[in-house]
């Protein structure tokens, strides 16, 4: 069985360990892996495998690592309903504790004060506290 053979297992083992474990340094490891094989297969040295490992799987990782981490730590993005939240919109029917609606984003929304017994008159400028469920929970722009 030639060197290849055993870099190329050795390859789809870390690459198992890494869907198991999800740490992403198998990952990379098993590229090294790959390396090691491509080398071993064009004839190396085992030496010059080994060196070829090394040196891949650690450029990989001073190389890769690091935008790995900033990706997993960089800030959430609010979608959805969330995204919503800090928002203004323009009140198209009175808000009141029975309803209304809002323009926002060029869409039509059901809305309701956030406090108890506002009044909130046609063409104000409101701000999206919350959303419940499908409406949306407001409050004048000048608090």
């Amino acid at each position: 069985m030639g060197d290849w053979v055993i870099w190329l297992v050795a390859a789809g083992v870390l690459l198992l360990a890494e869907l198991f474990t999800l740490t992403f340094v198998l990952g990379l490891l098993s590229a090294a892996a790959l390396a090691a094989a491509v080398a071993a297969a064009v004839g190396a040295p085992v030496a010059a495998e080994i060196g070829v490992f090394a040196v891949t799987s650690a450029a990989l990782v001073v190389l890769v690592k690091p935008l790995e981490r900033r990706h997993r730590l960089a800030p959430a993005i609010a979608t959805g309903t969330a995204a919503l939240t800090g928002r203004t919109a323009v009140v198209t029917t009175a808000v009141d504790d029975h309803g209304g609606r809002v323009r926002l984003g060029g869409e039509s929304w059901p809305a309701r004060p956030l406090a108890f017994g506002a009044e909130l008159p046609v063409d104000s400028t409101v701000v999206v506290a919350k959303v419940d469920g499908s409406t949306l929970v407001v409050y004048p722009e000048e608090l």
